[in-house]
């Protein structure tokens, strides 16, 4: 008998995460002792419990700008060797606990600079962080590896020597690059320069698209620039024309406009993040996400956290609360995370490997 899906069981099963920001899921007692440590004193609480129902509260606003001000907390008290290495410990430690086998998280160098590292340093001092804690996880009896994106910020303009960056650190545990930011005004065709010189390379990259903004960002991530995924794509549902109120409907009447037909053709991986698509206004519910209808379309779609602390989430979460939107079954869980797993920037042998030695036996488990 398949084992009964709830979130202790989902929590045991194995998962893959693509898009998990580093500086969005701080344990709230570490930003209260890294403040403390470099006499930080801005932040809003210093009680775990209450910082933690701020960020949470500020996350809410429905506005990716405000979203994105809650990290000039969680930024300001990694500007140290000592605080990116805990952090990325810790970090890793985390997900390994929540069942993830694999991750891809993101964080921009740049952003880490203001008490002196050097972007070298900064990219080091977070790789080790990360090795320190999959191999505390491994002394927990729990396997993980992380990949990491180094992301550069839309709206600066240092994404060059950003992704000379990512490439210089390729054999040492960054995986990918990325560009995040806020959407509107800042185009991702404004670094066409990194991307050229990412393709020149063979090199990964994902781009933040159709999350604030619409098909336009999406087109120009794909078209102009060549993303590999696209960072949330939720917008991607305003080129599939649907009738009807229930799912089943909706599934049997879509029609695909040629942006959307081209991404699900072309298998172009979506880094859907529910619970943050409703805290930045991409979403109105679980519900009515668009992953309900774009997996019943078979679009590889993914599931993510993004920013763990503000939204107060974990991918056992996630994808419980996909469960019951949707009545997913396990069958449901392990395609998503065999989509993701397919979707990852490390070789594709290693992504087989995980495939077959941890996800689909631990999938073989929960189905009984």
């Amino acid at each position: 008998m398949p084992a009964e899906l709830t979130p202790a069981t989902v929590r045991t099963a194995p998962k893959v995460l693509l898009h998990d920001h580093l500086d969005g899921g701080l344990r709230p007692q570490t930003i209260i002792e890294l403040a403390e440590a470099i006499g930080y004193d801005r932040l809003p609480a210093t009680d775990a419990d209450k910082l933690q129902a701020w960020f949470v509260e500020s996350a809410n606003s429905g506005s990716l700008v405000r979203y994105l001000e809650t990290f000039e907390h969680t930024v300001a008290v990694m500007q140290t060797r000592e605080g990116l290495h805990r952090v990325a410990s810790e970090c890793a430690q985390d997900l390994a606990a929540d069942g993830v086998v694999y991750a891809e998280v993101r964080w921009a160098p740049e952003q880490h600079v203001s008490e002196g590292l050097s972007l070298a340093e900064v990219v080091e001092a977070t790789l080790e962080g990360f090795a320190h804690g999959v191999q505390a996880a491994s002394e927990q009896g729990r396997q993980i590896r992380i990949g990491a994106l180094v992301t550069a910020m839309r709206h600066a303009a240092r994404s060059s020597e950003i992704a000379e960056l990512a490439v210089a650190y390729r054999d040492r545990g960054v995986v990918g690059f990325d560009i995040a930011g806020a959407e509107a005004g800042f185009p991702p065709t404004r670094h066409l320069d990194a991307f050229e010189y990412l393709r020149r390379e063979n090199f990964h990259f994902t781009i933040h698209a159709g999350e604030a903004f619409g098909l336009p960002s999406i087109w120009e991530a794909i078209q102009w620039c060549g993303a590999d995924r696209l960072g949330h794509g939720v917008r991607i549902i305003d080129d599939v024309t649907v009738t009807g109120d229930s799912l089943e409907e909706q599934v049997a009447s879509a029609q695909l406009g040629r942006l959307a037909q081209y991404v699900r053709d072309k298998r172009i991986p979506l880094e859907m993040c529910p619970s943050s698509n409703l805290q930045t206004g991409a979403a109105e519910s679980i519900a009515s996400h668009p992953i309900g209808l774009l997996r019943r379309l078979h679009f590889r779609v993914t599931v993510n956290t993004d920013n763990r602390l503000m939204s107060g989430t974990g991918m056992t979460r996630e994808m419980s609360l996909l469960a019951e939107a949707f009545d997913y079954t396990w069958s449901d869980l392990q395609w998503l995370t065999i989509n993701a797993m397919k979707s990852a920037f490390i070789p594709f042998d290693d992504r087989l490997a995980i495939i077959n030695s941890q996800i689909k036996p631990g999938y073989a488990a929960l189905l009984g």
